[in-house]
């Protein structure tokens, strides 16, 4: 069987089986991404904060998920987690070993890792902000949830965009690992097809030239939006 038969979208192809692991790695990063947004966000306000106890916490967060593998995080995710529903389940009567959703495992798995590093990145962005802006905001008696919201989450968004679009380059990647747990991912799929067809070389290489497409893709989209908010910005200059 050549090349064309076995990528094609055919019964006796594995273009169409491809195609959707392709989906399904991107739907798991962008799940992630927003997992990481929301404890990213969480964990960059702690670390920016006055209270030592917070900004405590926030470095803890930073250590563990940065310092431990991802592969490691993954499997105590995943059979912890199951060992924990299993536990509440047997309070209510259920038997047996109860399994947890894979996706949900990887989404969250990846999420709280990439959310470790989009702290930085949000922390580093606030930094940047240029307070006199909230000052001038202040002086006109904009209220403060006005502030964060027309003021500041905009700059830090702006200046978070480069840093953004290389978690997300990460987190494309990590999900590879989501493969050990069983999700059929791009990664997981390669897997199967090479080992159901011996055709270790084509499939691996077809998986990599995947995994470009999309970090091409949405590297291309990151440099879209910065340019975007570049454009904003220098007409909203005097």
């Amino acid at each position: 069987m050549n090349i064309l038969q076995l990528l094609s979208f055919g019964d006796t192809g594995w273009g169409m089986a491809l195609l959707k692991a392709t989906g399904m790695t991107l739907v798991l990063t962008l799940a992630a991404l927003c997992v990481g947004a929301v404890f990213g966000s969480l964990v960059a306000t702690a670390k920016l904060s006055r209270r030592r106890l917070l900004r405590v916490l926030g470095d803890l967060y930073s250590i563990l998920f940065r310092g431990i593998p991802e592969l490691l995080i993954i499997y105590l995710f995943y059979f912890g987690g199951a060992s924990v529903v299993s536990a509440v389940g047997h309070w209510f009567g259920a038997e047996g070993y109860i399994d947890v959703p894979p996706f949900l495992v990887g989404a969250i798995a990846v999420g709280l890792i990439s959310g470790s590093y989009q702290a930085e990145v949000f922390r580093g962005a606030f930094l940047a902000v240029n307070k006199g802006e909230l000052e001038a905001a202040l002086a006109i008696g904009m209220p403060k949830a006005l502030r964060v919201r027309r003021v500041l989450i905009p700059q830090i968004l702006r200046y978070a965009l480069p840093g953004l679009g290389n978690v997300m380059q990460m987190s494309l990647k990590d999900s590879a690992l989501i493969s050990v747990i069983g999700l059929v991912e791009l990664m997981r799929a390669s897997q199967v097809a090479a080992g159901s067809t011996r055709q270790y070389f084509t499939f691996y290489i077809v998986g990599g030239a995947l995994y470009l497409v999309l970090t091409g893709l949405s590297g291309r989209l990151f440099n879209l939006a910065e340019a975007r908010v570049q454009r904003t910005q220098r007409r909203a200059q005097p």
